[in-house]
């Protein structure tokens, strides 16, 4: 089983370069970094873990900057975002953007992707709550019309791009891997089936009850049963809980790294090496 880690990473903590290093340097697999462009401080959208945000909410470092930091210290290490809040991108831009990591990375590159759950950073971008989800859908669209081999027009209700050369393309042609992060649900796992190579679930509790009818949904998409990854993020990792893991067909896990500085952070990948 790949262990990658994903971490808060602000102007308070380990720097991406430091952090790389150390992940590749220890045999972790990949780093996959969140993204919060604001946090307002007139905010009625509920934490939803409970309780107060945590400071580094509003402190989190742009992810692609740092993933471009990261890729060019290291070689072996796979970097992506978890997640990535399309719907506040303009997705010509942000097609660019992943594009030319991958790109610079060698392939490395993995897109996460999710809705997100604070109304009011979504709306300063100008996104309506409940249009987000068809919102990313569109722009995915788009997006993989920009990163079509050939010039490909794309013609959606929220946007639309004529046909265009760009480069650089994904490496492995089309688009680069793209996992989709939420809960469970119909909406989400249709979603996944229609555009993603497969699924984030923040934890991963439940997912014995739950893959099933994710792989259902899949398969009647048309997709290929192999096809499907998931992989479970966030995770605070012990034995039996990865062991249940592989058990699932689980091939990555992602483990949470605390925010904080190259002491706290080394000692935490110390103690998580026993997994790898």
């Amino acid at each position: 089983m790949r262990i990658a880690a994903t971490i808060f990473l602000t102007d308070q903590t380990i720097t991406p370069v430091r952090l790389a290093r150390e992940l590749e340097e220890r045999g972790f697999s990949g780093l996959y970094l969140p993204e919060h462009t604001h946090i307002p401080v007139e905010r009625a959208t509920p934490y939803p873990a409970g309780g107060e945000l945590p400071p580094e909410y509003g402190r989190t470092l742009d992810p692609f900057v740092a993933l471009g930091q990261a890729a060019a210290v290291t070689e072996r290490l796979h970097l992506g975002t978890g997640i990535t809040l399309v719907a506040q991108h303009d997705p010509i831009a942000l097609a660019k953007q992943i594009a030319t990591l991958d790109h610079l990375s060698g392939g490395r590159f993995t897109l996460g992707l999710g809705f997100g759950w604070n109304k009011e950073e979504a709306a300063d971008h100008g996104v309506a709550w409940a249009e987000r989800r068809e919102l990313v859908r569109e722009r995915m669209g788009l997006m993989r019309a920009l990163w079509a081999a050939e010039p490909t027009a794309y013609d959606g209700k929220s946007g639309s791009v004529r046909a265009s050369y760009v480069y650089p393309k994904p490496v492995r042609g089309g688009a680069p891997r793209i996992l989709v992060g939420g809960a469970a649900g119909p909406k989400l796992f249709a979603h996944i089936a229609e555009y993603a190579d497969g699924w984030m679930p923040i934890g991963g509790r439940g997912l014995a009850e739950s893959l099933p009818v994710l792989r259902r949904v899949w398969e009647e998409a048309g997709r290929a049963p192999g096809d499907l990854q998931v992989v479970p993020y966030a995770v605070l990792p012990g034995a039996g809980k990865l062991g249940r893991y592989a058990e699932l067909g689980v091939e990555e896990v992602v483990v949470q790294l605390p925010s904080a500085g190259e002491g706290g952070v080394g000692a935490v990948l110390d103690e998580y090496t026993q997994f790898l």
